[in-house]
């Protein structure tokens, strides 16, 4: 406390110095007026401005500073909004596949009839495989038939289509009716590698569709 009034009192002090000092200039220079030319008052400014200037930037500064932070503030805001955005789409999206699988297995657990078509599907093209494997076209033509007329085939196609629920799946349900079409016409033409190549194609698109459709647990030898 005593060193806060000891403060106190010498700027008192200078002040009034200042102040005394201040007048007897003034004085002087009433007293005894001193010619300035433009040269003299140019420097005088110069000296004076760069206070001014100082003050100037400072402000500036701060204001700066304040602004730069509360952008900062904003953009760390929205940032933070459209993250909780992402996350709210993504926690949807896991949520619709979610409700998409189960309603498939739903289907499929439901669909006995259907899944018994496909599991004689698999039967019928280990037959066919085995058959050319040994060259035999013979054997794999009397299984094969007459390819889309068979009536395995037709029900292998019953249940292809009801249980495709995307344009994927729907795909490959077209490329092993195409490949299955061209294997037909390769063993009756006895051309034992097209057979095959067709074959594996048609093969390969059934495999395909049951990991798509999620059927392929459900189904044994493949």
């Amino acid at each position: 406390m005593a060193t806060n009034f000891l403060s106190t009192a010498n700027l008192f002090h200078l002040a009034s110095s200042s102040q005394s000092s201040v007048s007897s200039i003034s004085t002087h220079v009433y007293n005894n007026p001193i010619k300035c030319n433009v040269k003299r008052q140019l420097t005088l400014c110069k000296v004076v401005n760069p206070s001014v200037t100082k003050r100037g930037i400072s402000i500036s500064f701060v204001t700066s500073l304040v602004l730069s932070l509360t952008g900062k503030g904003l953009f760390d805001a929205n940032a933070a909004i459209l993250e909780a955005d992402d996350d709210v789409e993504l926690l949807e999206k896991v949520k619709k596949d979610r409700k998409k699988r189960l309603e498939k297995q739903g289907v499929i657990s439901s669909s006995t009839k259907e899944t018994g078509y496909l599991q004689d599907l698999v039967y019928k093209l280990s037959e066919v495989g085995q058959a050319i494997e040994k060259n035999d076209l013979t054997s794999a033509g009397s299984v094969l038939g007459k390819g889309k007329d068979t009536d395995w085939v037709q029900k292998a196609n019953i249940a292809l289509n009801k249980l495709s629920s995307s344009p994927e799946e729907q795909s490959e349900v077209d490329t092993f009716n195409s490949s299955l079409a061209s294997l037909v016409s390769s063993v009756s033409q006895n051309d034992v590698e097209s057979s095959k190549i067709a074959f594996v194609s048609s093969a390969a698109a059934f495999e395909k569709w049951t990991s798509l459709t999620g059927i392929v647990g459900k189904l044994k030898g493949l």
